[in-house]
């Protein structure tokens, strides 16, 4: 543990020098982002554009980049919490809503056990959904990319 310690104080002490020497710090007015030359990130690179969930309703589902890869949220997910006693998502994409809400259902694999028998209700395995399902956002790509989803 001491051995650790002491590995771990120097490194930190010489990040936080570079950091000094080099101008890289966070912008408090940007809310403690920043980026790695220092800049302060814009309100509109740190989040999409348009309105959110009604972009998202508006809008076909984003297409996947692989075979099984799964769908992305095509709105912001930081208003819709997960916890071990609720799931908000649900509200919207439950085999009971999913119609009246115009919203994706929760695909049947989400309704097995791991051995594979089916449940009354979404699997404790699927129960938090953005393990899997990340949010999609408009924004400007960070560097060039020629990828090309499989046809």
């Amino acid at each position: 543990m001491k051995r650790r310690f002491l590995a771990i104080v120097p490194t930190a002490v010489l990040a936080t020098s570079l950091m000094l020497l080099t101008g890289i710090s966070q912008a408090a007015d940007d809310g403690g982002l920043a980026t790695l030359r220092g800049a302060p990130v814009s309100a509109a690179e740190k989040s999409p554009t348009g309105d959110g969930l009604k972009k998202a309703l508006e809008t076909a589902p984003v297409d996947r980049n692989f075979e099984d890869q799964p769908p992305l949220v095509s709105h912001a997910v930081d208003e819709y919490p997960v916890t071990k006693d609720f799931n908000k998502c649900m509200d919207c994409h439950s085999e009971a809503n999913y119609k009246k809400e115009k919203a994706t259902k929760v695909g049947s694999s989400h309704y097995k056990d791991a051995a594979g028998n089916q449940l009354k209700a979404i699997s404790s395995r699927r129960y938090f959904c953005v393990q899997c399902h990340v949010p999609q956002v408009d924004a400007k790509p960070l560097v060039g990319n020629t990828f090309t989803g499989p046809k």
